[in-house]
């Protein structure tokens, strides 16, 4: 075993100690709070019995209905929400439509030169292929 190997099999002994101890901790600690009656059986859950191989289909089933339900008793509210949104989105477009128009005017007059000059090198770049495309073309339209 060389060094690395030695300091990862310390790393993962520690950790599952630490994993441990932690758990052994929250266990007395439940345990305590148990005897003083500061917790009512309703808090204590246990996630083996609930989270096991049997239980995990049947407990995400029961996830997805509640989940599904919950949609159900308020799909009216989101499909007013979307209507509503979708008309102020409406209203919007029409009370600024002068706004957005000179807005993209401008825009376009501001990057005028810069497509001029993407357009410009874009072309030099792929001249050879853009002309043999266009020789093709005009023999294929020939014939």
């Amino acid at each position: 075993m060389d060094l690395e190997q030695l300091k990862k099999l310390r790393q993962e002994n520690f950790s599952s100690h630490k994993k441990k101890k932690r758990e052994y901790y929250l266990k007395k600690k439940l345990e305590k709070k148990k005897e003083n009656g500061e917790v009512s059986n309703s808090e204590i859950y246990d996630y083996e019995e609930d989270l096991n191989v049997e239980n995990f289909d049947l407990k995400i089933k029961e996830i997805i209905k509640k989940q599904k339900s919950h949609v159900d008793s308020r799909k009216e509210k989101i499909v007013k929400k979307i209507n509503e949104y979708k008309s102020r989105k409406k209203d919007y477009y029409k009370e600024n439509k002068e706004k957005r128009l000179e807005y993209d005017k401008e825009y376009r007059e501001k990057r005028k030169e810069e497509l001029k000059e993407y357009r410009k090198r874009y072309y030099q770049e792929n001249k050879a292929r853009i002309l043999s495309k266009q020789k093709e073309n005009r023999k294929s339209s020939k014939e």
